[in-house]
């Protein structure tokens, strides 16, 4: 069976005791999370988060890259949070390539030009929590009185590792 079949069955379930349609667009505790999209990583439940209460981002590595900075001013300027939460990842994928790897893999795989695309991978877990925090408090449509803060996600023990 199709892997989607399972999904929409599942979704099936869950449409029919849904109790959430109420809900207002903006998020309840204002607060939006930046993350990794690793399926290890379900930040609703190691934050506490129940429906409506924050916007979450996710993307390879949760990092700030243009379409993250775009949601966030999105989120921040029509939606109301006022509380920006950057959360990278033990473990991550995000530290185990280069750029020129992946370009060179890519070409040898499609026969296609990638190197004008920056894949944002790091090799200092701390400093990309620190660069991606800068990245937001440096974005002109964010708010300086906004507050950013950033973790490191243990998944080894499900803890929250505050880096700023």
């Amino acid at each position: 069976m199709p892997e989607i079949d399972t999904l929409l069955s599942a979704n099936a379930e869950y449409a029919a005791r849904f109790e959430h349609g109420g809900l207002p667009m903006p998020p309840a505790r204002k607060v939006a999370i930046l993350t990794c999209m690793d399926a290890r990583l379900h930040p609703e439940k190691f934050l506490g988060l129940n429906v409506g209460d924050a916007h979450v981002i996710r993307n390879a590595g949760g990092r700030a890259s243009a379409d993250a900075l775009r949601s966030l001013t999105i989120s921040e300027q029509l939606l109301g949070t006022r509380e920006v939460v950057v959360i990278h990842h033990t473990d991550c994928g995000m530290l185990t390539f280069t750029n020129d790897v992946l370009h060179t893999q890519l070409h040898e795989s499609f026969e296609q030009d990638a190197s004008d695309i920056d894949f944002l991978p790091f090799s200092d877990l701390a400093q990309s929590v620190r660069d991606d925090v800068q990245a937001v408090r440096d974005n002109p449509f964010i708010p300086d009185d906004v507050d950013i803060s950033g973790f490191i996600y243990e998944v080894e023990t499900g803890r929250l590792q505050r880096v700023i």
